[in-house]
């Protein structure tokens, strides 16, 4: 049996998501903002709920599609808020328009949300060496950097731990414990091994 990051054990959607995604570095702009969308909506609740979740938000949201979500009128907004497979906040829903809007933004003047996000981290992942949870850190000083500079674009919903988990989950960091057999395969993916 391989050893795994224990919060990933907790039942088979998690076991998944710990084995297939989360800290693979990610380029692609749409699945980005899929997880900016995921990650602002677990915003004072659990990753848990929110993968539970996590298909009844691809249909709500048009797949993710920053564009589409860009686009949502008032009468959208009402739908969603009255959607009760998905976690229905108002200020976050209304978040979503408004980041997926500045999220096209960004694309316009950086050319895509990619070469923005992971400039930060001089597009390579920070290879962390944790050897507990205990240690993994909820912001870091890099993370409340990039919330101030995303808050500067006007996005929403974007806080400092928010945004640590964005980073985690899109393998801008690899937090993988030491003793997870996913730390040496997140690493060779960017080792090149």
């Amino acid at each position: 049996m391989c050893k795994r990051c224990n919060w990933g054990t907790k039942n088979e959607l998690m076991l998944r998501y710990h084995d297939e995604e989360w800290g693979v570095p990610l380029h692609d702009d749409n699945k980005l903002f899929e997880f900016f969308v995921l990650e602002g909506f677990q915003a004072g609740l659990s990753w848990q709920i929110v993968l539970n979740k996590r298909e009844n938000f691809r249909k709500a949201f048009d797949n993710f599609n920053p564009q589409k979500v860009a686009a949502y009128n008032e009468e959208k907004i009402q739908q969603l808020i009255a959607d009760k497979s998905i976690i229905r906040n108002q200020q976050k829903i209304r978040a979503c328009v408004n980041n997926a809007q500045c999220f096209l933004e960004i694309q316009k003047k950086y050319g895509s949300f990619d070469a923005y996000i992971w400039k930060f981290v001089d597009h390579q992942p920070i290879q962390n060496t944790f050897e507990t949870l205990a240690e993994l850190p909820a912001k870091t000083k890099l993370s409340d950097a990039i919330s101030a500079d995303l808050k500067q674009h006007g996005f929403k919903f974007v806080g400092s731990t928010v945004i640590y988990a964005h980073m985690q989950a899109t393998g801008m960091v690899n937090d993988h414990l030491v003793s997870c057999f996913r730390y040496k395969q997140v690493r060779a993916l960017v080792d090149g091994n």
